[in-house]
């Protein structure tokens, strides 16, 4: 169970540091750029945590997947990026492989 909330947390820094990014605007704003900083740092340390009962590419599917749809609803809900239906599909299916992978594969440790 521990591993899951290691890769939780990875999951939620990296897009944290993604979602700053754009803040940063090249690196030439501070506090932005500390965020993506110790977003990525705080991520990486943890996925690493994660890496160590998860199988890698089982971590990175989840972890990318994820990411990417998180990323995308918050460049929706706060960036004003807009979706359309081919977009929304799209991400509702990386979920959904997500899903299968965790309830259904025997590489994903339960």
């Amino acid at each position: 169970m521990q591993q899951w909330i290691f890769l939780s947390i990875a999951i939620i820094s990296e897009v944290i540091a993604t979602s700053a990014l754009k803040a940063s605007e090249g690196f030439s704003r501070l506090w932005p750029s500390l965020i993506v900083l110790a977003g990525y740092s705080i991520a990486f340390y943890f996925l690493s945590l994660a890496l160590r009962t998860i199988p890698v590419g089982v971590v990175y599917a989840i972890w990318s997947g994820a990411g990417i749809a998180l990323i995308a609803l918050v460049a929706w809900l706060f960036l004003g990026q807009s979706l359309d239906i081919p977009a929304i599909i799209g991400l509702l299916l990386i979920i959904a492989g997500v899903v299968v992978l965790n309830v259904f594969s025997k590489a994903v440790p339960h």
